[in-house]
């Protein structure tokens, strides 16, 4: 089993671009032995201490294997909308890790 933790920061004024993506994005999850553990979006109160840059979302996924991620990162029907993710998000962070 994998865990990816995503922190995503979005343009402004895309969000609803963003939530298209989103739309298509995350049902594809499943079909790869994967899960959405959660999907948040912080407010700026959430945070403790000094931090750089709120993001706008943060996601926690659950996958198998690598190779089930590989598989959803390469699944032709996200690809067709991946247009949307690049026009929504400015950066993102990702974490892989595995349960300890």
């Amino acid at each position: 089993m994998i865990y990816i933790t995503q922190l995503i920061y979005i343009i402004p004024g895309q969000e609803e671009v963003f939530e298209q993506f989103e739309a298509v994005a995350i049902p594809i999850i499943s079909k790869y032995n994967g899960k959405l553990l959660f999907r948040v979006r912080p407010d700026v109160n959430a945070f403790i201490g000094p931090y750089s840059e709120k993001p706008y979302e943060i996601h926690l996924v659950e996958f198998l294997s690598e190779q089930d991620f590989e598989n959803f990162k390469r699944d032709d029907e996200r690809k067709q909308f991946l247009h949307l993710k690049e026009q929504s998000i400015r950066t993102s962070m990702m974490i892989i890790g595995k349960r300890l």
